[in-house]
């Protein structure tokens, strides 16, 4: 953005994060540097805590937010102090405000994380930790981490996050996870107690908190493998499915790199749009459906992998193909024989892009075949077979074989 380049050397951002114990916990300079302000800007908590350092005119957080960047921006050049909670650029405000000003014409002076704080309580080791933050997003991003002896510090929104959370590991099969709800950290309010999962009734929860969760798993526990191609009945399907199978495969040729974004086109069930961005937390995907009724499964299913972010397109394409992002890489599933997809998701694609398509009937084999005699790339051919009863006894039983073309826009 236009608004990062600096208008000159001075530093006229200052962003504080601020603990609950309040000027207690903040530096010399720190403490100058919020009493000497003209302006400054923090939610009605951080003003609080600071309220006997402020002299300057105190501005609250506006909604939506971006209100709140265009006044201070509007005050650039001239000094202006941001109040923020812990580590501002972790889940913080110093991570918006990097999108706008740039790091020569800030300062940022941190306080612990609620994370770090968290960590030293328990006695835990915080790089043998997951951290991941539940404040206003979906809590349902916890699911991929759910593996048993994991350790996890999960920031909250408010004092019903505990027992959401409590709720959502009983109903995945984790029941006996321990929850360790850590309140107020840092400040005269600071409180720390324990339940199980599925035996959680702590009351009186402090809006501000943390959860530190030991899993453990039950028998049935849904477990989501950190290996591409899941089994097919942890998804929600009418049959609609790219199998496990031919799914790792077309995982591994769509290859996924950091920050990508897939357009998966004919989407069925989601799968594969989904384990893109179980690979790595940058990725990003929209899968695209003609089916309200799979459009509404497929985005169920985001929610139960812990994608929920998953943005899911009702329509046919071509047509519901305009005016969304530039993809890195396009995966044809369904509906690829359809007349002008595969040229309108060529166009689509940017140079350098891949794109990667399957055929399981003829027509569709025709137009991949055809495809590459014009353009090139890669064919192969994928055949399974499936050992099951025969009688009595047992035998191969081969699926549909599946005919998979990739190509790198040149």
């Amino acid at each position: 953005m236009s608004d990062v380049s600096p208008s000159s050397g001075q530093r006229w951002l200052t962003i504080i994060g601020i603990g609950e114990d309040g000027p207690e916990g903040l530096g010399e300079e720190a403490r100058r540097l919020i009493a000497t302000a003209p302006a400054v800007f923090g939610g009605a908590r951080h003003h609080a805590l600071a309220a006997s350092l402020i002299t300057g005119e105190r501005l609250s957080w506006q909604s939506p937010f971006e209100r709140s960047v265009d006044a201070i921006l509007e005050r650039r050049g001239t000094p202006v102090v941001v109040l923020a909670s812990g580590d501002p650029f972790l889940y913080g405000v110093g991570a918006t405000l990097s999108r706008h000003v740039a790091a020569e014409e800030m300062r940022t002076i941190p306080a612990p994380s609620a994370f770090s704080l968290a960590a030293s309580r328990l006695g835990r080791p915080l790089q043998d930790v997951v951290t991941i933050s539940l404040h206003g997003r979906s809590i349902d991003l916890i699911r991929p981490h759910l593996h048993p002896g994991r350790h996890i510090i999960a920031l909250t929104s408010d004092e019903k996050g505990p027992g959401d959370l409590a709720a959502l590991l009983t109903a995945a099969g984790f029941g006996q996870s321990r929850l360790t709800v850590l309140e107020a950290l840092g400040g005269v309010r600071e409180r720390q107690r324990s339940a199980t999962a599925t035996d959680f009734d702590l009351l009186d929860i402090d809006p501000l908190n943390v959860c530190a969760v030991d899993i453990a798993a039950g028998e049935g526990a849904r477990i989501l493998p950190f290996a591409a191609g899941l089994e097919d009945e942890l998804f929600e399907h009418d049959g609609q499915i790219t199998k496990r199978e031919i799914r790792a495969m077309t995982l591994s040729a769509l290859a996924p790199r950091h920050g990508e974004l897939l357009w998966d086109i004919g989407a069925g069930s989601g799968s594969i749009g989904i384990e893109w961005m179980l690979a790595d937390p940058s990725l990003k995907a929209i899968a695209v459906e003609r089916s309200p009724e799979r459009a509404a499964r497929v985005a169920r299913n985001a929610s139960a992998f812990g994608v929920p972010h998953l943005a899911v397109i009702e329509g046919k394409a071509p047509g519901a193909l305009k005016g969304l992002p530039e993809p890195d890489v396009i995966f044809l599933g369904g509906g690829g024989s359809e007349p002008g997809v595969v040229d309108a998701a060529i166009a689509a694609l940017k140079r350098g892009g891949r794109l990667v398509a399957n055929a399981v009937t003829l027509e569709m084999e025709a137009v991949l075949l055809a495809e590459h005699a014009k353009r090139g790339g890669f064919l192969t051919r994928i055949e399974i077979s499936r050992a099951q009863p025969v009688g009595g006894m047992t035998g191969w039983r081969p699926a549909m074989p599946v005919t998979q073309w990739r190509w790198t826009k040149g």
